[in-house]
């Protein structure tokens, strides 16, 4: 199928992608392809929502009904000194850029819905359920389109009775946009050389669950953002979040830098840590939880950004890296960053015949944009918070946004990789984590079953490994195999055969494509792939 543009990913890039182009020039054919089974799907963020891309896309956003219905009320930061204390610090003592006034709490899977709904308004072909699986090159090396996966192929790599071909869906040019860690842009970065003048990326997991409260514990509006206990107890960076949202809802969250060193470290039991804190259990009691999720988030900024074009098509949104980390807040920036592609490709388009296969152009709409004004005055706070301990960095993080405005006269780089952040297992200290009490914590089984995670079994695996050994001769041996911790859906497992030797074991099925594994894995030898279109979690209002 051919098309002008083609978008890989119904996120809020893409889709605010597609919807510019076509505002800008009707004629332009767009298509956007989706791997979760429905725009949605697949979509996890906290989140706080900074409407100042939607206010240029979408002017009239609110009477074409979007989904912004909770305005912050309130903004409370905390400093969580031990399980059972914490300290409120004083609006003053919070970076600028961290406050939230003008700012919505909101579902980003609703989001995207109602966004998509905009796009197929302006007739873009939105198609939900297709994972793109492979670029397609033209013959002089620049990017053709894409490929669909087949379906119906067997985990013996035959075609079964429901086998249906994939398609390849060619374009001018191909905008991918897949979030966090993206399948395809992994593989761009790497064959176009995209990253060569960057840091290296670094990335956070965030696990994140919707409840419902009584009403008298509920207070609509209401923004905490906490750091310190439980991930300080392990030196490990990140911290919590707690919104609550319309309809007795409260969205609840924590996020781990996978810089963290301690391979006993679990993030996924940090965060059932977190919910027996009084300051957050106080809300919860009572309650019932009703979702699940986790995805990584992608969070070096501008010194980790790779190039974003390259011949045939650009990187946007989180597959480049454009999340502000100041902020705490990627889908603003997200949005404008497909907003600049469309007006790079728009401007070109004029005259189709002579539109080069290299926009090199979107640098100047890049540079000259409040985007990347946003991106510079953050640049630095991956390397205070990764180089300094938490409160020493913290401290630099303010000085520089509340008395610099971002605008201090060096850049700091944070070169080290986050999957070489880890220490040999002996070297750290052994975390033992108390068993669920089905309350408040919960284990991951029950927990990915929440995320309505589903995946046709009989298929090839998607979590690919390099050398079928390498966790047992290497991984076990030296991290204790930090796959079992460091997965928040109970993917990986060391089990011990009748003759007393280990196998390390894959639960694809359980796999809620966080892309964690991919990241932090120390060895570098875990591959995530797309399996089926439709497969994976299936959120419906995170």
């Amino acid at each position: 199928m051919e098309y002008d543009v083609v978008v890989v990913g119904a996120g809020p890039a893409g889709l605010s992608a597609a919807i510019r182009l076509k505002q800008l020039n009707a004629n332009i054919t767009v298509c956007v392809v989706e791997k979760g089974s429905e725009v949605g799907a697949h979509i996890l963020s906290g989140a706080v929502f900074e409407p100042r891309a939607l206010n240029e896309l979408i002017p009239a956003w609110k009477e074409s009904g979007a989904p912004l219905k909770t305005e912050v009320t309130q903004d409370n930061f905390l400093f969580y000194t031990s399980e059972k204390k914490s300290i409120k610090l004083p609006n003053f003592m919070i970076p600028k850029p961290t406050h939230n006034e003008g700012n919505f709490i909101v579902s980003m899977g609703n989001m995207c819905r109602w966004l998509a709904d905009q796009a197929e308004q302006l007739e873009v072909d939105v198609y939900p359920g297709f994972a793109a699986s492979e670029v397609v090159f033209n013959d002089d090396g620049s990017v053709k389109g894409i490929a669909t996966g087949d379906m119906g192929i067997g985990h013996n790599g035959e075609q079964k009775p429901s086998y249906a071909q994939g398609m390849e869906l060619h374009a001018k040019y191909t905008l991918f946009s897949e979030g966090c860690r993206g399948h395809l842009g992994k593989q761009l970065i790497s064959h176009f050389d995209l990253d060569k003048d960057s840091d290296p990326q670094h990335y956070g997991i965030g696990i994140k669950e919707i409840w419902e409260i009584p009403a008298e514990q509920h207070q609509e509006g209401l923004v905490v953002h906490g750091l310190g206990w439980p991930l300080q107890e392990s030196g490990s960076g990140g911290g919590a979040f707690l919104y609550h949202a319309e309809k007795n809802q409260v969205y609840i969250g924590l996020i781990a830098d996978l810089n963290y060193s301690n391979p006993h470290m679990s993030p996924f039991e940090e965060f059932q840590r977190w919910k027996h804190h009084p300051d957050t259990s106080k809300y919860l009691k009572g309650g019932t939880r009703l979702s699940y999720g986790a995805r990584a988030i992608i969070k070096g900024g501008l010194n980790s950004l790779p190039k974003m074009h390259f011949p045939g098509g650009l990187l946007i949104g989180c597959d480049a890296g454009t999340l502000n980390s100041v902020k705490i807040k990627g889908n603003h920036t997200a949005m404008k960053s497909g907003m600049l592609a469309a007006e790079a490709i728009a401007e070109v388009m004029i005259a189709p015949e002579n539109a080069p296969a290299d926009l090199t152009i979107f640098d100047d709409h890049f540079k000259n944009s409040w985007l990347y004004e946003e991106l510079y005055k953050s640049r630095n706070f991956s390397g205070w918070m990764h180089k300094f301990p938490m409160l020493i960095g913290s401290a630099f993080v303010w000085i520089e946004q509340n008395l610099f405005a971002g605008k201090l006269p060096f850049t700091l780089r944070d070169t080290l990789p986050d999957h070489k952040a880890l220490k040999p297992s002996s070297e750290c200290k052994k975390l033992n984590y108390a068993k669920p009490d089905n309350v408040l914590s919960f284990d991951k089984a029950s927990s990915v079953f929440m995320s309505n995670t589903n995946h046709e079994e009989d298929q090839p695996c998607h979590l690919r490994l390099k050398d079928q050994a390498l966790p047992i001769t290497y991984t076990l041996a030296a991290f204790d195999e930090p796959a079992q911790r460091y997965c928040p859906a109970g993917v990986y497992e060391v089990v011990e055969n009748e003759d007393g030797s280990n196998r390390f074991q894959i639960n694809a099925q359980n796999c809620v494509h966080c892309k964690t594994c991919d990241i932090k894995e120390p060895s570098q030898n875990i591959n995530w792939v797309v399996p089926e279109g439709g497969g994976g979690p299936n959120y419906p209002n995170m």
